[in-house]
């Protein structure tokens, strides 16, 4: 494969591949002179982007394809509401705002006295 048929994140992972085993002693691919060694200070991620630009590098991706299916895609039906079915939708929905509003009155049950004592003091 050529170099440019990489994306960005593959070409990455290629050169961080290649780079930790060339740092890790393994045996350069490509013949490098002693002075171009010491000019990239003999860093392994330079000496991978040589290899990979020289294509000589022994690493593939396998990009695999979607499968595709010949059959045709199938509609879903929609299901159709009477005007009972909505009535009862609308009223099961009132009586959980309703309930909503008990357990409200519930957490603050002491909000009415606390009123009244206001309403005293303002007299006074």
């Amino acid at each position: 494969m050529n170099e440019k048929d990489f994306s960005k994140y593959e070409r990455a992972r290629i050169l961080g591949a290649r780079a930790l085993q060339i740092a890790m002693n393994a045996p350069l691919l490509i013949k490098i002179t002693q002075e171009d060694l010491e000019k990239i200070n003999f860093d392994a991620l330079k000496i991978a982007e040589v290899e990979l630009n020289s294509n000589i590098l022994p690493i593939s991706i396998k990009k695999p394809f979607p499968i595709r299916k010949e059959e045709e895609l199938k509609r879903v039906k929609e299901k159709k509401i009477s005007d009972e079915q909505k009535e009862e939708m609308e009223a099961k929905e009132v009586e959980e705002i309703a309930k909503e509003g008990e357990i409200m009155e519930l957490a603050n049950p002491g909000d009415e006295e606390v009123e009244e004592i206001s309403e005293n003091k303002v007299e006074e």
